[in-house]
C-alpha cells in the first residue's frame, strides 16, 4: 500500500500524508479529477461503454457537451496546475526502448514510484498533451479535467494489477512491437498498440500489453496512460 502511496503522489499535485487501502476513496477522486464534477457521485464514477481511441486505452464517453468553450476549459485546468513544464520532465525516457525497459524492471522490482515516474505528470498532460488531442473536438471532446480524472483512475488500477503479477517474478523483457507509424498530434508523436513479450523464469513467452500510449515530445518519451489489459 506505500507504493501505492507512491503512484498518488506521482498523479496528483498533492502527496498523500498517511497510507490508505489499495481502492481509491472517493475525495481523493475527486482531487484527481481537480474539479471534473464531483457533485454527482455514480455520474462521475460510472465507466462508459464505449471504449476510446487506442492513444489513451481508456474507457470514456464517445461525446461530453460542454457549455464552456474548449480554450477556456485549457485556462482552468492550467490554472489549477503549480507550474507549466516546456518539456517532458527528467524521468522521461532518451528513447522508446529505455522507457519501456525501465518500466518492466520497475514492475520486476515492485517500485511502484520509478513505474509512475515515467507516466506523464497532471503538468505536463495539461501544458504538452491534452490540447493537441482530438479529445478537443466532436465528437470526443472532454475537458481536460475530466479526461485526466479517467486516465489516473485507469492508470492506478492497471499499474496496481501490474505490480501484484509480476512484482518479484523475474520476468523480462524480450521484445515489442508498436504500430509501425506513430499518431501525429501537433508537435507531439504517439506510439499506438505496442504488446510486449516478456520472459518468464522457466522460459514461456507473455504477450500483454502493459500501458497505453507512448508520447514522444522533442526526443523524450514517457507514458501517456499505464492502462493495460489487466
Amino acid at each position: 500500500m506505500a507504493g501505492l502511496d507512491h503512484l498518488r503522489g506521482q498523479l496528483t499535485t498533492e502527496r498523500p500524508t498517511k497510507h490508505r487501502a489499495l481502492a481509491l476513496s472517493w475525495p481523493l477522486l475527486c482531487l484527481l479529477a481537480a474539479g471534473a464534477g464531483c457533485g454527482d457521485r455514480a455520474s462521475a464514477t460510472a465507466r462508459p461503454a464505449d471504449p476510446a481511441p487506442a492513444d489513451s486505452a481508456v474507457r470514456l464517453p464517445t461525446h461530453i457537451d460542454s457549455i464552456l468553450p474548449i480554450e477556456q476549459e485549457i485556462r482552468r485546468f492550467r490554472a489549477t496546475l503549480d507550474h507549466e513544464p516546456t518539456v517532458l520532465g527528467k524521468a522521461a525516457a532518451r528513447t522508446r526502448d529505455e522507457l519501456i525497459r525501465r518500466y518492466i524492471q520497475a514492475l520486476e522490482q515492485s517500485d511502484t514510484a520509478a513505474a509512475a515516474a515515467l507516466m506523464i505528470s497532471r503538468a505536463e498532460f495539461g501544458t504538452l498533451y491534452y490540447e493537441h488531442t482530438r479529445y478537443t473536438r466532436p465528437p470526443y471532446r472532454m475537458s481536460p479535467a475530466l479526461l485526466w480524472f479517467f486516465t489516473v483512475q485507469n492508470s492506478e488500477k492497471g499499474l496496481t494489477r501490474a505490480l501484484a503479477t509480476y512484482g518479484g517474478s523475474g520476468i523480462r523483457l524480450a521484445g515489442y512491437t508498436c504500430e509501425a507509424a506513430p499518431l501525429i498530434e501537433g508537435p507531439n508523436r504517439i506510439w499506438q498498440d505496442c504488446p510486449l513479450r516478456l520472459a518468464r523464469r522457466d522460459g514461456a513467452i507473455l504477450e500483454i500489453r502493459l500501458f497505453a500510449g507512448i508520447l514522444e515530445r522533442g526526443g523524450r518519451f514517457k507514458f501517456v496512460s499505464l492502462a493495460n489489459d489487466f
